[in-house]
């Protein structure tokens, strides 16, 4: 439970049986909504597979150890993005063809309903979802994975939307009977319709980070830092210029820094270009095995461009 792969294989578990949960109940129900609940949460399940898998290159990678090392030996890295990416789209599009078939529903007359197992099931999904999102948020606050944390948000989500279910539920429920029980046949697909909308936007900030790192889109905090880094020791031993280029990777954070030296700069052994390097790994910080640090110094400028 303090590892990312510990959590992730928890969540992998436990939303795998609330997925069959739910498509069976939706079948027994009559409830749309809640075979698109269940539906959701397995497309989720598969997709954090898949991000256990990455997260098991990148910590194997991290270690030296692993069969497919030899074979990326710039890590594994880039494919964090490309899995948060792709488990955005597909949430979003789920969402977008449920929402298409809830309105096709609407404007047939509905669905009916048996609103008590509706009822069961919404009570047991949010309280299985307030407990993992809980315990993923808490376990995260020191594990910082990004994956833990897209993890965690979507359990939030699905406690919030299951809410939203339950009290359509509720309301359907206390309606039979009355003389607007003509509405009950619509509870189901427009509580699913607004569930849809509100789930279709959330993963856009996911999405958009994703293509951002997969596009090496430069950070301007990094790079900013990087840069102040960069003229202090520019200033402080009498190089002439720097470049810096910096990028986001997923978990990885990669610079390379090139500093032009004067041609008649004095003779230095290659221990005191360590001890710079040295100095410029510390101020930049965040050493470990998500930093990747390239730094080389040149008199001729065109090695640095």
């Amino acid at each position: 439970m303090q590892t990312e792969q510990g959590l992730l294989r928890i969540s992998i578990a436990v939303t795998i049986v609330l997925a069959g949960v739910g498509i069976l109940f939706g079948i027994l129900s009559g409830s749309f909504a809640i075979v698109f609940d269940g539906v959701y949460a397995l497309t989720d399940a598969v997709m954090t597979i898949v991000a256990l898998l990455v997260s098991n290159l990148i910590a194997a990678s991290a270690s030296g150890s692993g069969r497919f090392v030899k074979h990326f030996t710039m890590g594994f890295w880039h494919l964090e993005p490309m899995v948060l990416g792709l488990n955005g789209i597909m949430l979003t599009g789920a969402a977008i063809y449920a929402l298409i078939n809830a309105i096709g529903s609407i404007m047939d007359g509905g669905r009916p309903l048996d609103f008590d197992q509706a009822i069961i099931y919404a009570v047991l999904t949010i309280i299985v979802t307030v407990v993992m999102a809980i315990v993923g948020t808490r376990a995260n606050r020191t594990i910082q994975s990004d994956f833990v944390a897209l993890d965690a948000k979507a359990w939030i989500m699905s406690a919030g939307l299951t809410s939203a279910l339950l009290v359509a539920f509720v309301i359907g429920y206390f309606i039979q009977g009355t003389e607007h029980e003509w509405l009950s046949p619509y509870i189901d697909p427009v509580a699913l319709a607004l569930v849809c909308l509100v789930i279709i936007p959330i993963p856009a900030g996911t999405i958009r980070q994703a293509l951002a790192d997969i596009l090496l889109v430069t950070p301007s905090d990094l790079k900013g830092h990087v840069d102040t880094v960069a003229k202090a020791i520019v200033e402080k031993h009498g190089f002439l210029s720097y470049r810096a280029y910096v990028a986001r990777v997923g978990r990885g954070r990669q610079i390379e820094l090139y500093f032009i030296v004067p041609e008649n700069f004095p003779a230095q052994k290659l221990q005191d270009w360590d001890d710079i390097r040295d100095e410029i790994g510390l101020a930049i910080g965040d050493e470990g095995p998500d930093r990747w640090l390239t730094i080389a110094f040149t008199t001729d400028p065109e090695w640095a461009d």
